[in-house]
């Protein structure tokens, strides 16, 4: 029922103009509006709500990812932006915090400002 209906992404916030500053700004995704409750963007045709709460429960695994066609020139872009790539004990990985899957699948982490961590 659901396989031809587009998806919708939400992260927590604690600070909407944080969370807007880091999506729009340093990410790069295209702003549509903000309440006083969601700021929400558009990332190729995905939506992503960033929903203020009181507190933000970090998850300790990803929540959101994206699909890029060079990895690196990704990485370079963010890493000019302020993003931090974060590494983890016992993962190989490069030294630009990049891990190759045993299937070949380049991945690297960041956090947002609230800690949600995408790849």
């Amino acid at each position: 029922m659901l396989q031809s209906s587009s998806i919708i992404a939400f992260v927590s916030t604690t600070d909407l103009e944080r969370a807007r500053r880091f999506y729009e700004h340093t990410l790069g995704l295209r702003f549509v509006e903000q309440n006083q409750l969601v700021c929400v963007f558009v990332a190729n045709g995905t939506v992503l709500r960033s929903t203020v709460t009181a507190e933000v429960s970090r998850s300790g695994y990803t929540v959101l990812g994206w699909r890029v066609a060079d990895i690196q020139q990704a990485i370079e872009v963010l890493v000019a932006q302020g993003v931090t790539f974060s590494r983890y004990d016992g993962m190989d990985q490069d030294a630009n915090g990049v891990w190759t899957a045993p299937g070949g699948d380049k991945v690297a982490w960041f956090a947002d400002p609230d800690g949600t961590i995408s790849r």
